[in-house]
Order: C-alpha cells, then sequence, then structure tokens
C-alpha cells in the first residue's frame, strides 16, 4: 500500500515538548487519555464518580452528538474529546470498485476459522457522505470548544448493523497531541487546540462481511502504535513517530480482521506490543518491530483488548468459541503455546465485543456480549463467581469500568448497573438514562462520561 504523509509545523512545536516529566506523568494517571483508562485496564484510580443517577439527577449536562460513533470518550485537562461520523447529503449507491475489492480479497480465500471470504455487505448498499469529525467539549459546561473534520469521504463499504457508525476507535493523547484514526479515511495529530500537526493515509480496508472498522492506536512515549488487519490486502502493525507521523517500522502480519487495540507493556527495561489476533497473538519489540513472543491466536473476530498487570498479559475473545490466555511475561521467547509461560486458560464464557476489567485482584468478564459476567483471581485463574446474570442489561458491548470500589457496566439499552468491586456480587445501583450505550464510559476525578448513541452525558454529583 502506498501512503500519504502530510507533516504541518512540525519544528515550531518544540516548546511544547518541554513539559516537565512529573507532570506529565501525574496527568496521564488522574486523566482519561486513551481507550480503557490510565493502565490500559478500566480502572481510574484516582476517580469517585456517583454511584447513582437519572434523566433528573445528578447529571452535570447532556449534549447531543451529532452523527454517530462508538468511540469512547477521551478526557484530558478540561477537556473531553469525542471522534464521531457525521452523514451529509443524499445516500451514494457503493461502486463496482468496493465489491470487487471485496470479491478479490475472497479469492484469495484461505480455509480454517472463517476463511477469507467475500463481505456479503452487511451495511447499506446505498451509503452517504461522512464528515469523519473530531471534537473538543469543555468539562464544565458540555460546550463545544473546538471541531475539526478531518476528512470527508463516501466510505467504500458498509458496517454491520449492529455497530452502526464509521467512528469506532476511539482517540488518544498525552496532552501534547490528540491522535484520531478513523482507518481507510486516515490517521490525524491535532495539538490541544485543534490545530492539524500530521496525517497518514494508510490505505483502504476491507473488513469480512462488511463488519465496519473499528481500531483504536496506542501511544507510549514518542511513539504510536497502529495494527491493520483486513481481508483486502496485506495486514500488517506500524510503528510511527508521534512528533511527525514518519514510519519507525512496519511488520507484515499473515491476519485477518482485528479491532483489538495493541497492549503496550515495560518489561525488564524493554517495552513489548502486544497483538491479539486470530491466528496468533504476537508480542513485537517497541523499538524494533522483532517478534519477542507468540502465542497460538484468540478465535475469529479478535475485538477485545488484552490487559495487564505484575508481568501478567491477559489475552482473550470469544466468537465462534472461547479464549482466554494469562501468559507470564518472565522468560516468555519464541513459541511459547506449549510451554508454562501461559500460566492458565479458560475456555468458556469469554467475551465477543466487551474488553475485561482488571482490578486489583480481579478480573472481570463479560460472556459473549450477554449480560452475564464472571470474575478470576488474575494470578490462578480461580472464580471467584461465574456467570452471574446482570439484572436489567441483557446485552453488553461497552467494557466496565472501576473507581473507588465499584464497577460500572453499561448496556445497550441504556441501563448501568454498579456493583460492588471484588469477591462477591453485590448491586449497589441500577440506573437508565434515556439512550443506549456501545462506548465505554470514562472515568475521572468525580465524573463518569458516557456517550451514548445520541448523546454525550457528564455524570457528577449534583
Amino acid at each position: 500500500m502506498s501512503g500519504r504523509l502530510t507533516t504541518i509545523g512540525v519544528s515550531c512545536l518544540a516548546l511544547a515538548w518541554a513539559i516537565p516529566a512529573v507532570a506529565q506523568d501525574s496527568d496521564a494517571e488522574r486523566f482519561w487519555g486513551q481507550w480503557r483508562g490510565p493502565d490500559a485496564n478500566g480502572v481510574a484510580r484516582h476517580g469517585n464518580p456517583p454511584t447513582e443517577w437519572s434523566e433528573t439527577q445528578n447529571i452535570r449536562w447532556k449534549v447531543e452528538i451529532p452523527g454517530r460513533g462508538s468511540a469512547s470518550p477521551i478526557v484530558w485537562g478540561d477537556k473531553v474529546f469525542l471522534l464521531t461520523a457525521v452523514p451529509i447529503g443524499d445516500p451514494v449507491p457503493q461502486t463496482a470498485t468496493a465489491d470487487s475489492g471485496q470479491q478479490a480479497a475472497g479469492d484469495r480465500g484461505r480455509g480454517g476459522r472463517g476463511g477469507r471470504r467475500r463481505g456479503r455487505g452487511r451495511g447499506p448498499r446505498a451509503i452517504r457522505m461522512h464528515q469523519f469529525t473530531v471534537m473538543a467539549i469543555d468539562r464544565q459546561s458540555g460546550d463545544v470548544v473546538w471541531e475539526q473534520v478531518a476528512h470527508e469521504a463516501v466510505p467504500h463499504e458498509g458496517h454491520q448493523a449492529p455497530n452502526g457508525t464509521y467512528a469506532s476507535g476511539s482517540a488518544v493523547t498525552d496532552g501534547e497531541y490528540l491522535f484520531a484514526f478513523f482507518g481507510s479515511w486516515g490517521l490525524y495529530a491535532f495539538d490541544m487546540d485543534g490545530n492539524l500537526q500530521w496525517e497518514v493515509d494508510l490505505g483502504t480496508r476491507h473488513m469480512r462481511n462488511a463488519f465496519g472498522e473499528g481500531t483504536t492506536p496506542a501511544l507510549h512515549g514518542d511513539t504510536l502504535v497502529v495494527t491493520w488487519d483486513h481481508i483486502g490486502g496485506q495486514s500488517f502493525i506500524v510503528a510511527l513517530d508521534k512528533r511527525t507521523g514518519q514510519e519507525r517500522w512496519r511488520a507484515n502480519r499473515d491476519e485477518i480482521d482485528t479491532w483489538a487495540t495493541p497492549l503496550i507493556v515495560e518489561h525488564e527495561g524493554r517495552a513489548q506490543v502486544i497483538t491479539p489476533a486470530m491466528d496468533r497473538v504476537y508480542s513485537y519489540d517497541l523499538e524494533t518491530g522483532a517478534i519477542v513472543w507468540q502465542s497460538r491466536g484468540t478465535t475469529m473476530n479478535a475485538i477485545p483488548s488484552a490487559v495487564h498487570a505484575d508481568g501478567i498479559v491477559y489475552v482473550m475473545s470469544g466468537y465462534r468459541g472461547n479464549n482466554l490466555q494469562a501468559i507470564r511475561l518472565a522468560g516468555a521467547s519464541g513459541d511459547i503455546a506449549s510451554t508454562d509461560a501461559i500460566i492458565w486458560q479458560l475456555d468458556r464464557d469469554t467475551p465477543y465485543v466487551p474488553s475485561p476489567l482488571l482490578y486489583d485482584d480481579a478480573l472481570y468478564v463479560i460472556k459473549s456480549n450477554d449480560g452475564i459476567l464472571s470474575v478470576f483471581d488474575p494470578l490462578t485463574g480461580e472464580p471467584h463467581y461465574q456467570r452471574q446474570r446482570l439484572q436489567g442489561i441483557p446485552n453488553v458491548f461497552a467494557s466496565p469500568v472501576g473507581a473507588a470500589g465499584r464497577v460500572y457496566i453499561a448496556g445497550r439499552d441504556g441501563t448501568t448497573l454498579v456493583i460492588r468491586h471484588g469477591d462477591r456480587y453485590e448491586v449497589l445501583a441500577s440506573n437508565t438514562l434515556d439512550d443506549g450505550f456501545d462506548a465505554s464510559p470514562a472515568i475521572v476525578d468525580d465524573e463518569i462520561y458516557m456517550r451514548g448513541y445520541r448523546y454525550l452525558y457528564a455524570i457528577a454529583e449534583g
């Protein structure tokens, strides 16, 4: 794939990078700068949001968001950042080019778990022009501080109906740059005031059955990592310089559609990039792109993002099968599929869409997309409790989040269940709003931000 790279005014930004490291670390721990929060595990260590709310209680503000997206809100400083795809104009029929691209991918098919097949076009056959939009919203008032249309295009294929969006991946920020990734429609870096710094075109993705794109980048230090797995050409993982968008390394992958966000962890003085996928789980050296270790793959449609604590990585998925691997990084090298690096595993009740929550001594796992919860001891795999049905939440896409000894699980029908964190199941509250939720909540200070199908809510006491 040929790439487009545009860099704007990079040399003028030197002063922005002079922020003291101590201040940056403190902000990173407090704010919700990336998908799954400060430690990429769903936990807000310094958060203490309300336990109860309704449309008339503990709503600081509620604003309607144009378009549709399941990208989770990202919070830094006094702003909430959100990605959305806004349809404009009349529907445009899908072109023969888009269909032939899917057919070509299917013709290159392979067997095994699902194979490479032509997309069945589950999205609409006629698609409207979309504006791929980045929004910054004031945390106190809910007012739009700035809004930028990163790109405008007619998507080349549809998306799966339950997803219903061309903006599923979340933004990521470290307080210097805000990165917005719209997949086939580009990767963009803005400063915190909404000024475009650079943009990169990684190509066009064709997803199996036109399920839709939705990958979130991972940021570590000055390196941004993106996975690009699809059926329409060469899959790869790429590391970019966060300041310029220039490629540092790229590694090809023999994988089809993957939605899981890469997990970057520090181990023995080196950073590893861990990428769940259908055929293999790979760990890459962040600096060089060399493979550190590999294990057997997850199930098809790898969506849940891995989590990590105490030198152990937890990788899982649950579409057309079930797979959870708890992998100890110490000594992990080469092919670890049949080694004791996998300290425990599970072959049932794993999630399809929701990512796990790793909160101290409890690993929270949703079964498929159902309102059924299991909680495990992360070191041993012993269950604290299993297959607990969540009252009032039959379907879940959003990932659980935790703070102040509580766990928040948002359902697609608008109800959020709040349970006590720990080794026994106890419901503290059930809160219903006039919207549905696919995006995962974000928690900062005493606030929880929830992005619904129509509205963004700021929930706080009083």
